[in-house]
């Protein structure tokens, strides 16, 4: 079982940046090597809905239309962690955030049912 923890999030002001980090544990490397890593939000009273997504080579990352020139995705396969980098926030991006690994999928990318963990999540909290 691939254990994922977020760490990073906070309470900043609109304008401010923040960054996100998902650690993988409890799978060897090479498990996380081969997975696609996924970002996800939800907001109070609001489905939970798509951020960003890196392949598991780090060569390929989509964006939510919503966070795109603003959010930048990573992947640090030496050590087991995903990033998250997050720019001009604004209170909008308020949310838990959650990271997700597709292991070994053949799908790119990946659909939500077909992450196969989760993290627990971390809070962002932007206010203006």
């Amino acid at each position: 079982q691939m254990q994922l923890a977020e760490s990073g999030g906070g309470m900043v002001q609109s304008g401010d940046s923040l960054r996100l980090s998902c650690e993988a544990s409890g799978y060897s490397k090479s498990y996380f090597s081969g997975s696609a890593m996924g970002w996800f939000r939800q907001a109070p009273g609001k489905e939970r809905e798509f951020v960003a997504v890196i392949s598991y080579t780090g060569g390929s990352a989509l964006y939510a239309d919503s966070v795109k020139g603003r959010f930048a995705v990573s992947k640090d396969n030496d050590k087991s962690t995903t990033y998250l980098e997050m720019n001009s926030l604004s209170p909008e991006d308020t949310a838990v955030y959650y990271c997700a690994a597709d292991v070994f999928g053949d799908t790119w990318p990946p659909l939500s049912s077909e992450y196969d963990f989760w993290g627990q999540g971390t809070q962002v909290t932007v206010s203006s």
